[in-house]
């Protein structure tokens, strides 16, 4: 399907989509469409590869204009869809961290404002490292909602043994930055491997089994995860340091 609105407010809609098995790419990736009721524009977050027709026709369906692509991080587990997307549509700018290393039109920098819908509608972005240097973290104070990439997951969060991982500045930045936001905030993650959409600041600062311990004992058992090697990491990464430009969907 093309997926359902996860979130109807006053200034428009919010849809979030999943990259299931084929015909998609398998990566259980959350692709987030942010549309503007006034301007008729929208954002995307975290788009895959095998999904840019599914997710394109997502925003015809609603009446939206895209005109940002904005990618969390530098992926290790799917290719963007950011770069097939700017094939497609003239005028689509994407947006990565300046610290991820990665090709965009436009770096981002801790704290800076990305403003969309003539400027009606702004996201914050949060320098949230430590799963990857260049992770990033976007506020939607104006809804209510976070979008938090790999960094805060669904009682978990990012694994931190590759791409300059480090799990002493993930448990701080997430503490500090996202911790630190109103407890009702929704948490929007960029994977789940078990059904769930959302959670809440309040419920991963009280329960998260890993983040809600003291950072001695989340240092130790980040230590101990014994992850396999991430499948398409040796794929993944060249390309979404290029923005996926030299794939095609």
């Amino acid at each position: 399907g093309l997926g359902q609105p996860l979130h109807r407010h006053e200034l428009g809609v919010l849809v979030q989509l999943f990259d299931g098995l084929a015909p998609g790419g398998g990566s259980s990736t959350y692709t987030y469409i942010l549309g503007d009721t006034a301007s008729k524009e929208c954002i995307i977050i975290d788009p895959v590869l095998e999904q840019v027709d599914r997710d394109l026709k997502a925003i015809d369906a609603l009446g939206l204009t895209l005109t940002l692509a904005v990618n969390t991080h530098c992926h290790a587990d799917h290719i963007t869809g950011t770069g097939a997307m700017k094939r497609r549509l003239a005028g689509l700018s994407s947006l990565i961290s300046k610290a991820s290393g990665a090709k965009a039109d436009r770096h981002l920098k801790p704290g800076e404002a990305v403003r969309w819908a003539g400027g009606r509608r702004t996201l914050a972005a949060l320098a949230t490292p430590g799963h990857t240097p260049g992770c990033m973290s976007f506020f939607d104070d104006s809804i209510g909602c976070v979008f938090t990439g790999d960094a805060l997951l669904i009682g978990s969060c990012g694994r931190t043994d590759f791409q300059q991982g480090n799990p002493e500045v993930l448990y701080d930045s997430v503490h500090a930055k996202l911790f630190s936001l109103p407890e009702t905030t929704l948490v929007l993650p960029a994977h789940d491997y078990k059904g769930r959409a959302y959670s809440t600041i309040a419920a991963e600062k009280s329960s998260n089994p890993r983040l809600s311990k003291s950072k001695a004992e989340f240092l130790e058992i980040m230590r101990n995860l014994e992850l396999p090697y991430p499948k398409k990491i040796d794929t993944a990464l060249p390309a979404n340091l290029v923005c996926g430009l030299s794939f095609e969907a």
